[in-house]
């Protein structure tokens, strides 16, 4: 069959068989399917939807384009978590060494940044030293050994889901619902999880908008993972203003160790208790959701999260060095402040425009395979999230940039992403919905 008929036929609003997404998807992770010929598929797909049905044949197609991890040897049961991305979602670098703190073993691939939504690996990749690229046997033995191990797509697992992603970053293609769903249930699949917590976001930071749009690719991931076997549940997360207070690569991971610590910004480290009280749900180590929640919080405060955290970055090659004094990580040369223009309470922050600016100051990809700035993005001050009262001239944020030039262009268009009321106004929900 021809891939041109293949790309036609999506293109024109047909559903694809089985036999064409393999052969589509076979033919790309080969090389004899071009880039140019995969985007013009992805955009076909982005206009054009997919089916269920369709979904899922794309879904296990990617799976199992290459090899699959079994882990039984390893664990008797593997959990995983995985978030459809957002502004400061820096959470698998707390949520995953909380529960493998609990000795619940978790397993987990991800993904670099795609659009203006931060990628787990660029931010591990901010610690000199730690490899996120392994082979299976080093996945095996380090999830083994420590419980605990976070890595990326390879040559060897999920290939086809690591081309398309670097792919869709680039061609405008990430928020499509079926490309969301097949990417990470892919990656979950072949990584060999047996329970998985989908960590959902909506809003303007996130790839689904409205709460309608992210229960639907909720609730088409729980369907795919259920009709493979696996033990599911999804968690609606607010994503209408950045997660935390960092945005930025080395700054989410300065972020994430102060949680690690018991400290950190409450809403980020209520929602990693959250979402880590549902995995302990699911994997039979908590007797109710509320346990869950309170064994989560606890490994905050008793440290053995830090403890794991510190045997996993070591592990992984990274320099233990810079994750117990993070003033070591990189840091931007030039930090400015933006100032609030009167007096009120802010109403408003768009995620997506912060994560955006991120990306301009080098935190992200313009391009597949541009490099990404470590030291770059965007730190809130507490007054500057949604519901804080701030008085005039009193600091929202700091930028962290290379040069003064490119400062001063994302303060201008960081002041324009906020709204400040003379009404006091309520944060967000941390939590929509919860699928179990």
């Amino acid at each position: 069959m021809s891939i041109c008929d293949i790309i036609i036929k999506k293109r024109d609003g047909g559903e694809l068989s089985q036999g064409e997404i393999e052969h589509f998807i076979g033919g790309y992770v080969a090389g004899e399917v071009p880039d140019y010929q995969a985007a013009a598929w992805l955009m076909a797909v982005y206009f054009r939807g997919m089916t269920p049905a369709e979904t899922m044949r794309l879904t296990e197609a990617m799976a199992f384009s290459g090899e699959t991890l079994d882990l039984h040897d390893v664990a008797p049961l593997i959990l995983d978590k995985h978030s459809s991305g957002g502004v400061g979602d820096k959470t698998t670098l707390v949520i995953g060494p909380v529960v493998a703190g609990l000795g619940v073993p978790v397993g987990k691939m991800s993904g670099r940044g795609l659009s203006f939504s931060g990628g787990t690996l660029d931010k591990l990749e901010s610690i000199p030293g730690l490899n996120v690229m392994l082979k299976i046997e080093q996945f095996k033995k380090q999830l083994r050994e420590i419980g605990l191990v976070i890595a990326g797509q390879t040559q060897e697992l999920a290939p086809a889901d690591g081309k398309l992603y670097a792919l869709r970053d680039v061609t405008g293609t990430v928020p499509s619902l079926p490309l969301i769903a097949s990417s990470i249930m892919s990656k979950k699949i072949a990584a060999g999880a047996d329970a998985i917590v989908l960590d959902v976001k909506v809003g303007e930071g996130a790839f689904m908008h409205t709460d309608a749009e992210a229960i639907e690719l909720a609730e088409l991931m729980v369907k795919i993972g259920r009709g493979l076997g696996r033990r599911m549940a999804a968690l609606i997360g607010d994503m209408n203003q950045p997660l935390g207070l960092a945005v930025g690569n080395a700054l989410e991971v300065s972020e994430a160790i102060e949680t690690l610590h018991g400290r950190g910004p409450d809403d980020f480290r209520q929602h990693c208790v959250d979402v880590a009280g549902e995995m302990l749900l699911i994997a039979g180590a908590a007797e109710s959701p509320a346990a869950g929640r309170a064994k989560a919080a606890g490994t905050l405060v008793d440290g053995s999260a830090w403890a794991k955290f510190r045997q996993f970055v070591g592990a992984q090659g990274g320099d233990v060095a810079f994750v117990d004094d993070p003033r070591k990580l990189p840091q931007a040369p030039v930090v400015r402040p933006l100032a609030a223009p009167r007096a009120g309470y802010v109403a408003g922050l768009d995620a997506g425009e912060v994560g955006r600016t991120v990306v301009d100051l080098g935190g992200g990809r313009e391009k597949k395979g541009d490099p990404v700035d470590p030291a770059v993005g965007v730190m809130l001050a507490p007054e500057g999230k949604v519901g804080g009262h701030v008085a005039a001239g009193q600091t929202l944020l700091w930028v962290h940039a290379r040069t003064d030039g490119v400062a001063q262009a994302a303060l201008a268009r960081l002041a324009a992403a906020y709204r400040v009321e003379d009404e006091p106004v309520a944060a967000p929900p941390l939590i929509h919905h919860i699928i179990r």
